[in-house]
């Protein structure tokens, strides 16, 4: 079931900072946004608020659930903590065929640790986690863990990095980097399995490091790759 590029795409905690840059880079290049939260106010708040950054762009705020039911294409980005909640809550309105984009990142900071730590997550990963919560049928893929929420959220910042895609299916993931790679600046590159997610999800706690030595929001580009990656 790939996404046109009329149709909405949810994005699962908008109101943080990574959901909320995916929101307004997606809005600017056509792509109606669902936004989720778990109250609507808040949810309505920030399509408010991405109108402000992105005028001609089309938010609608929602509860989570309803927010899911309304795209083919759901971006989960959301804290540690809440993703099990989140997928539980999200089975009532996920249905099979439904792309599920998984950003999540088991930080310790989850549990009042140090951000440049990871959990041990008993799936495997976050990513393997979200596939084993999902509705049957739903495809997930892992993405997203290294781009800096403050470089997409600051439109007039010029993004030239790779983000690291896994899933089962390659179709799947092609599927997802159709949609991620309309944001300027920002190339997909297939890293294989899911269960692959256990690395690219662990680069975040590496980046957080590295960002609070050198003051930077730095990001990952990989070199040597062929032009055409998605053939």
């Amino acid at each position: 079931m790939p996404s046109s590029p009329s149709e909405p795409v949810a994005i699962i905690g908008a109101s943080g900072a990574l959901g909320f840059g995916l929101a307004l880079r997606l809005a600017r290049t056509g792509v109606p946004i669902a936004i989720g939260s778990r109250h609507e106010p808040r949810a309505l708040e920030t399509a408010e608020r991405a109108r402000e950054h992105v005028p001609e762009g089309t938010f609608t705020g929602h509860e989570n659930g309803p927010a899911a039911a309304a795209a083919p294409t759901v971006i989960l980005s959301v804290p540690f903590r809440s993703q099990s909640e989140t997928l539980h809550n999200l089975r009532e309105t996920m249905r099979p065929g439904q792309l599920l984009i998984d950003a999540t990142v088991p930080l310790a900071a989850a549990v009042g640790g140090k951000a440049t730590r990871m959990l041990g997550v008993w799936q495997g990963s976050a990513a393997q986690q979200a596939q084993e919560m999902a509705v049957e049928g739903v495809r997930v893929v892992s993405a997203l863990h290294t781009v800096s929420a403050t470089t997409l959220t600051d439109l007039e910042h010029r993004l030239d990095q790779d983000v690291l895609v896994c899933g089962d299916k390659r179709d799947d993931k092609r599927e997802a980097a159709a949609l991620i790679e309309r944001i300027d600046g920002l190339r997909c590159v297939d890293c294989g399995r899911l269960e692959i997610a256990r690395t690219t999800e662990a680069l975040t706690a590496m980046l957080i490091s590295i960002n609070a030595r050198y003051k930077v929001h730095a990001g990952i580009a990989l070199t040597g790759l062929p032009e055409k990656l998605w053939e």
